[in-house]
């Protein structure tokens, strides 16, 4: 009897999503391969990893210690990755570059064109999300982050504050802020900063939609559904939007980007993370509502 990495790592993943479809799904295989993949699997150890529930697949003590094992498995191979990946000293090959959605609008594209211009041997995978994904196993290489307290297994550098304020819609008269239509962000947008502060300014009668992305809420705003609060950087220069405030330092954050320690020293992750600094500094007013 034998087992590759592939079987342990198929087992996890049926683990960790609680059952055959969603695990398929991740693999990017169809419901019945997963089916008579874990069959195979079990046949020939000769044991049951799972016990099939009607809330789910739950592991059987077989099925925990080779779910464990898998675990180990993945942190050794990913820790092998990012040091291989960290010896690199020539910026070349392929780098991953995860960032906020509403930052790839007008502020990040060009700077990727700069980049691109000066590095040609590096190829760039964008991966734009509003979740932090996680550097340790290698979701990405660098990430760009709006954030108070990056994580401190991390290693980067702060480029510039992000002011934020109320914005409406441009062209539109407006009287006591309380007393108006609000949008506002989800609990997930910035790690919950939002709710202490809009709690005093928009009544929840008042609010009329929440919505999870930055992107969507400037829409919101933009198609004067409500007042909201909003990025400077990218509201500002919206002429279909009127700021109605000043900043606000308790929903402020800073602009970070952050790598893991063993891929600090890679030519491509210094590269881009030396170039990125030196395109922010001259729009820091923009950044910081000034």
């Amino acid at each position: 009897m034998s087992l590759d990495w592939d079987e342990f790592r198929f087992v996890k993943a049926v683990a960790d999503r609680g059952g055959l479809t969603a695990a398929a799904t991740q693999l990017g295989i169809n419901h019945s391969t997963a089916f008579r993949r874990l069959g195979s699997i079990e046949a020939r150890l000769d044991v049951r990893l799972f016990e099939r529930l009607r809330t789910g697949y739950v592991p059987t003590p077989a099925g925990v210690a080779m779910i464990e094992a898998a675990g180990r498995i993945e942190t050794d191979v990913t820790r092998f990755s990012r040091t291989v990946a960290g010896q690199g000293q020539t910026p070349s090959g392929e780098l991953r570059v995860t960032a906020p959605v509403n930052f790839a609008t007008g502020i990040l594209m060009p700077i990727l064109t700069s980049f691109c211009a000066r590095y040609p041997e590096i190829r760039i995978d964008l991966i734009l999300a509003e979740e932090a994904l996680n550097l340790s196993r290698r979701d990405a290489d660098v990430a760009i982050r709006a954030s108070r307290t990056p994580s401190e297994s991390l290693v980067g550098r702060r480029l510039t504050g992000l002011a934020w304020a109320i914005y409406g819609r441009a062209g539109q008269t407006y009287g006591d802020l309380a007393d108006e239509a609000w949008v506002v962000p989800g609990s997930t947008v910035g790690g919950g900063l939002f709710a202490s502060f809009l709690q005093t300014r928009a009544p929840p009668e008042k609010v009329r939609l929440r919505i999870n992305t930055v992107t969507g809420l400037k829409e919101a705003v933009t198609t004067g559904l409500g007042i909201g609060p909003l990025p400077c950087f990218e509201a500002d220069t919206d002429p279909a939007l009127r700021r109605l405030s000043g900043p606000h330092p308790e929903i402020g954050a800073d602009l970070w980007v952050l790598t893991h320690p063993d891929l600090r020293h890679a030519g491509r992750v210094r590269a881009f993370m030396e170039h990125l600094a030196e395109a922010i500094l001259p729009l820091r007013a923009r950044f910081e509502g000034r």
